[in-house]
């Protein structure tokens, strides 16, 4: 199914929020709330496209039915006007085919296939990894690059490979090798999104073409304005956003872990998503504290007490 937001040059839109997924207070997938949510994201904070049951979604944690519910769930509630990516990945390659075989079937606009982690597979099996998952469907992929989390890069000749994958045509990178991206970008068409808040702007300026977020859900109206802005030439006032939204991405970022904080932020601004799942545990109260007044600093409105 093509993406209603999608172009040449931003497959899955510009300004992405990778979505938490909400849970009720007995730890079940509200997916009320994840209509909810989809909604608030695309209509109040100006997503173009949501990212789902990716690390921010909590997907270790969520069985495959879970997934291609709340895939499903995101599309009724957006699917018109919105790019819905489905998380596909996991490090077994049979595994991450079935998740994109069923996020197709569910009628999701493409896929984030993520590095497949722990194992520390060789480039050779990276590229083999992708691939397959490429060939399973007929929908656009999103690599994502982030070794913090996986243990292994994917290394600028293996991604100048996977671009000649008709349906490989765009990288998350939460890598921050902005030289090594630049030298992919220069040797071929792959569209790359800033995966990483702390980087946003800096990446503009290397001609990505947009964001997959986490502080996007309470300040994505505000990075959405950051990149007209860049790409409309307005550089410095991209740069006085930058600034105003630093202390969110502090205190959601560099604080306890993005779907803790993502979470809590929600929470402050009247968005009821309820808590995470184990092994994640909720913020603390000294967290939630630092957190209020970092976004007090960035300029969120709060409308808890």
């Amino acid at each position: 199914m093509a993406s209603p937001t999608g172009t040449t040059d931003a497959p899955f839109g510009r300004m992405l929020t990778a979505m938490v997924t909400p849970f009720t207070s007995d730890g079940e997938v509200d997916y009320v709330a994840v209509r909810r949510l989809a909604t608030y994201l695309v209509d109040e904070q100006r997503n173009d496209g949501l990212i789902v049951n990716g690390t921010t979604g909590e997907s270790p944690t969520t069985s495959d039915e879970e997934k291609q519910r709340i895939v499903s769930a995101v599309l009724d509630a957006v699917g018109d006007r919105a790019a819905v990516v489905a998380g596909a990945g996991s490090n077994d390659t049979r595994h991450s085919v079935e998740l994109a075989k069923q996020a197709a079937r569910a009628g999701a606009h493409g896929l984030l296939v993520v590095t497949p982690y722990y194992n520390k597979p060789p480039q050779e099996g990276l590229y083999r990894h992708f691939t397959a998952v490429a060939d399973a469907t007929d929908l656009p992929v999103m690599l994502y690059d982030i070794p913090g989390r996986s243990g292994v890069p994917i290394k600028t000749e293996t991604l100048i490979r996977l671009a000649q994958h008709e349906r490989i045509v765009a990288v998350k990178d939460a890598k921050g090798d902005l030289f090594a991206a630049s030298q992919v970008m220069i040797a071929t068409d792959l569209v790359f999104y800033s995966g990483d808040d702390l980087l946003n702007l800096a990446w503009l300026s290397l001609g990505a073409t947009g964001f997959v977020s986490v502080v996007g859900h309470v300040v994505g109206a505000e990075l959405a304005r950051m990149i007209h802005l860049y790409k409309s030439g307005e550089v410095a006032q991209a740069l006085a956003l930058h600034s105003q939204v630093a202390p969110v991405v502090d205190g959601i970022m560099l604080r306890a872990g993005g779907a803790i904080m993502a979470k809590a932020a929600l929470s402050m601004v009247g968005v009821q998503v309820g808590p995470v799942r184990l092994p994640l545990v909720d913020a603390t109260e000294k967290q939630i504290a630092e957190l209020r007044a970092c976004l007090v600093a960035g300029g969120v409105k709060l409308t808890d007490a």
